[in-house]
C-alpha cells in the first residue's frame, strides 16, 4: 500500500470515528490541524509522512472524553495504523508524538523530542488560539455547562496537570490557563509567526468582552 493511499484511508478512519464528536474536537479541528502541518511542513525539513498521520490521529480519542484515559488514543491510532502495515518504527513514532502532544497545564515534561513531534504540537496548538480558539474554547465550555465569567473565581496558570484536567472554572478563565500561554510555547519559526498574529487577536476580544461585561456601550 502507498503512503498517499495510506494517508486516505487514515482521512476516512478519522472522519467516522470522530462523526459524533463535541464540535471543538471533531473532524474539522483534525483537517484544520492537518492543513497547519502541511503549512508549516513546507517550512521545515522533517518526515512528512509521520506528520500527516500524526496530526490525523493525534485526537483520535482524546482523554477529555474518556474519563481522563490517556492510553485509548495512542493504542487506537496503533490499532489502525497495523492494519494499515504501516512500518512498525513509523507506528512507534506516530504514537510517541501522540502520547506526547497534550498541553496537560503545560507542566508535563518527556524525553521524547522529534521535529515531527514540533509540528504536530504547533499545528495543534494554532488550532487552539485566535478565532478558531475562541469558539473551541466557549464551545467546551458550553458542552461542561462551564460559566462563561466570574469575577470572583479567580483564574490559575499555574495549575498541576491533575487541576488543570479536572477544572470546572469560567470559560474566560482558560484564556489564562492556557491559551495565552501558547504563543510562547511554539516551536518554530514559522508557527510563532502566525501565533503572535492570533496572540493580538484573543486580547482584542478580550479587553472587549470586559468592557461589555462591565456595560460599557
Amino acid at each position: 500500500m502507498t503512503q498517499p493511499e495510506i494517508i486516505s484511508n487514515t482521512k476516512i478512519f478519522v472522519q467516522e470515528t470522530l462523526k459524533d464528536a463535541e464540535g471543538g474536537h471533531d473532524w474539522f479541528h483534525i483537517l484544520r490541524v492537518y492543513n497547519n502541518a502541511r503549512h508549516i511542513l513546507s517550512k521545515e525539513t522533517a518526515d512528512t509522512f509521520i506528520v500527516e498521520l500524526a496530526s490525523l490521529l493525534h485526537d483520535i480519542a482524546d482523554s477529555k472524553f474518556h474519563k481522563g484515559n490517556e492510553e485509548i488514543g495512542p493504542q487506537k491510532a496503533k490499532a489502525f495504523l497495523e492494519t494499515q502495515a504501516v512500518d512498525p518504527e513509523v507506528i512507534n513514532h506516530v504514537v510517541s508524538i501522540i502520547e506526547n502532544i497534550s498541553y496537560k497545564g503545560g507542566h508535563k515534561s518527556s524525553d521524547f523530542h522529534s521535529i515531527e513531534l514540533d509540528i504536530v504540537q504547533d499545528a495543534d496548538r494554532l488550532d487552539a488560539i485566535g478565532a478558531i480558539g475562541i469558539a473551541r474554547t466557549f464551545n467546551f465550555g458550553g458542552f461542561k455547562n462551564n460559566p462563561l465569567y466570574d469575577p470572583e473565581i479567580p483564574a490559575n496558570p499555574n495549575q498541576s496537570k491533575k487541576e488543570y484536567k479536572k477544572s470546572r472554572s469560567p470559560t474566560i478563565n482558560h484564556f489564562y490557563e492556557k491559551l495565552l500561554l501558547l504563543k510562547d510555547k511554539m516551536n518554530t519559526e514559522t508557527a510563532k509567526e502566525i501565533a503572535t498574529k492570533r496572540h493580538e487577536f484573543m486580547e482584542t476580544f478580550l479587553d472587549q468582552f470586559y468592557k461589555e461585561w462591565e456595560g460599557e456601550l
